[in-house]
């Protein structure tokens, strides 16, 4: 079983695979079978279509923030995925997997969140379709989420919170995990990131590619080329594979931005592609293979970072792929360069960008320099209202970012 799922899942080993309870073995066959009709399915890709652009708001624009750039020496665009309904990117793979739960006569989906956007992205696609909705959600990320639990209930959803652990995105999908394999039948577990046993990674990439499709077609209808550099923050790493997606068979440099935290050197982070005894090693952590953050002995270790979402200590098996096949380069961004990048966006453009979108243009702001007079393209994965108060906190914390 394993095996053929390392086959099917596009992906060279060590990578991605199917490491679940057997429970959940049919079930996972089953989506797997169904997703792959959908793809061929006129009639469901039409109801999708429909729904992002009736419900989601798609096509989202693309801005060229001419006064952050001149400040930095690019050309600088933003796929701005902070507009799209419910605040950022996870509506596209909420909706894509609620419809196939709809048409498989599932009543109930099930899903983690951690910065609270794929909860009410997902209470957002079930109430359009008529599902019963439950999110799992650690209770840290409760407390300064909690704005986006208010919407999640408001939505219908049932929230549960759980505080095992870190009490953050790792356990919320723990928790999810063991609700799907209590009632597998009548339940479809709706991932929010690329990341998870297959076929999640491969389909949540596919309803993400939207991003990576509409940037790339519109870059070129408006300077009649395509970027040099195409830059996302990653945590599972969803936004970002879908930007990846339509660049891989162009000369476009990927480059995936992690959570940095406290810093590398001291071991509080969530970045699971930097090296030394800080970085991550190959490990299996909620049905996958990729990259993680374990000790000597194979614990899961603590992260730390400023973006709930980001705080996760794996990532989705594609992109340890696309790291070790050099086609793409993952750097990381701290807490206080990230917190700078946000408050320079707002001040410069007048957009408020979700922290985890604000790592991405940190590592743009850090590394000027390479990326001088290039034409650079940052997915602006979310709005950064769900993170006023964690904002307020550390600018009143340190003061001088007033």
């Amino acid at each position: 079983m394993t095996d053929r799922y390392f086959r099917r899942s596009g992906l060279a080993r060590p990578f991605g695979g199917c490491f679940v309870a057997e429970t959940l073995v049919a079930p996972l066959v089953d989506l797997e079978r169904r997703f792959l009709e959908a793809l061929d399915d006129a009639s469901f890709n039409a109801q999708l279509d429909m729904l992002l652009r009736d419900l989601a708001g798609r096509p989202t624009p693309l801005l060229r923030a001419r006064r952050l750039g001149d400040a930095l020496g690019c050309e600088l665009y933003l796929k701005r995925e902070d507009l799209v309904h419910t605040g950022a990117h996870k509506l596209n793979n909420a909706l894509g997997q609620c419809l196939l739960a709809q048409r498989s006569g599932r009543r109930r989906v099930l899903a983690e969140t951690g910065a609270g956007q794929h909860g009410v992205a997902t209470a957002t696609a079930a109430a359009a379709l008529g599902l019963e909705c439950e999110v799992h959600m650690g209770t840290r990320d409760v407390e300064r989420q909690a704005t986006n639990v208010r919407r999640m209930e408001l939505l219908g959803a049932r929230v549960i919170a759980t505080d095992a652990g870190d009490a953050t995105l790792k356990e919320a999908v723990s928790s999810a995990l063991r609700a799907w394999v209590d009632d597998p039948d009548s339940t479809t577990y709706v991932i929010g990131s690329a990341l998870g046993p297959h076929p999640y990674p491969r389909m949540v990439a596919h309803f993400q590619r939207v991003i990576g499709d509409e940037a790339r077609r519109q870059i070129l209808e408006r300077t009649g080329a395509l970027p040099d550099v195409a830059v996302a923050c990653v945590g599972g790493g969803s936004n970002a594979i879908g930007l990846f997606s339509a660049f891989m068979d162009d000369a476009v440099e990927l480059v995936g931005v992690e959570a940095g935290g406290e810093g590398i050197e001291t071991g509080r982070h969530a970045a699971r592609m930097a090296s030394g005894s800080t970085g991550g090693v190959i490990g299996v952590l909620h049905g996958s293979r990729s990259r993680l953050l374990q000790d000597a002995d194979g614990q899961v270790r603590a992260t730390t970072s400023i973006s709930a979402g980001l705080d996760y200590p794996s990532l989705g098996p594609e992109h340890a792929d696309l790291e070790t096949s050099g086609r793409a380069r993952y750097t990381s961004a701290t807490d206080r360069l990230a917190l700078e990048a946000c408050l320079e966006l707002t001040r410069t453009e007048g957009i408020l960008p979700a922290l985890e979108s604000s790592h991405a243009l940190a590592s743009v702001r850090s590394e000027s320099a390479r990326y001088a007079g290039r034409r650079v393209l940052v997915c602006l994965s979310g709005r950064g209202d769900k993170d006023l108060s964690t904002i307020a906190e550390h600018i009143a914390a340190g003061g001088r970012h007033e």
